[in-house]
C-alpha cells in the first residue's frame, strides 16, 4: 500500500468530522467516497506469504500460467484495504463500539500489483438499538473500486454498533 494521505472523494462528505461524528450523522441513502489507496506486488506477496500463501499471491512464475495472468492480492487482503479507507473516513473515533459483522463479502475482481482503489460507501439503514438506547445499528454497503471505473474489487455489507449522541439537560426552570 502506497503510503500517503488519502482524502474523502465524494462532493459532500458527513456535516462532522469523524472526530465528532455518531450515530444520528449517518443518513440512509447518503454515498461517500474516499480514496486512493496504490498496491504493490512486493505488498502482495508480503501479506500472502504471511496469511494466504496460495501461489497465484505469492509465486510469479505459477501466477503466470494460472487464470489471472499473473499475481494477484489475496481477497484478504483487499478486505484489509478497504477496512484501512473504513477505519479512516467513515468511521467514527470516539463513537464506533463494534461491529457485529459483515453480510455479502464477494471478490468480484482481482486486485492487481499497481492498481490504485477508492472506497464508496452507501448507508443502506440506520436504526437506534431496540436494547440499547445509547446505541444504534448502521448498514453500509460497501465497494472498492479501481480508480479507472474499470474493475470492482470487493463488495460487502457491513453492520456497525455507534454510539448515539448525548443528550444535553435541560437546566433552566
Amino acid at each position: 500500500m502506497t503510503n500517503g494521505t488519502t482524502r474523502t472523494l465524494s462532493d459532500t462528505d458527513f456535516p462532522v468530522p469523524p472526530e465528532e461524528r455518531h450515530f444520528e450523522d449517518y443518513r440512509p441513502g447518503a454515498v461517500h467516497e474516499y480514496g486512493y489507496l496504490t498496491v504493490t506486488e512486493e505488498e502482495i506477496i508480503e501479506f500472502a506469504e504471511r496469511f494466504d500463501p496460495q501461489l497465484i499471491h505469492v509465486d510469479r512464475e505459477y501466477a503466470a500460467t494460472g487464470p489471472f495472468g499473473g499475481i494477484i492480492a489475496s481477497g484478504w487482503h483487499t478486505s484489509a484495504l478497504c477496512m484501512r479507507l473504513i477505519a479512516d473516513h467513515y468511521l467514527p473515533r470516539g463513537a464506533s463500539l463494534a461491529s457485529p459483522g459483515i453480510d455479502e463479502l464477494r471478490w468480484p475482481a482481482p486486485l492487481r500489483p499497481g492498481d490504485s482503489v477508492r472506497l464508496r460507501t452507501t448507508i443502506l439503514a440506520a436504526r437506534p438499538s431496540r436494547s440499547k438506547p445509547d446505541r444504534g445499528i448502521v448498514t453500509t454497503g460497501c465497494e472498492l473500486i479501481t480508480k479507472d471505473d474499470e474493475r470492482t474489487v470487493l463488495t460487502l455489507r457491513a453492520m456497525n454498533l455507534i454510539r448515539r449522541r448525548p443528550v444535553k439537560e435541560d437546566r433552566t426552570g
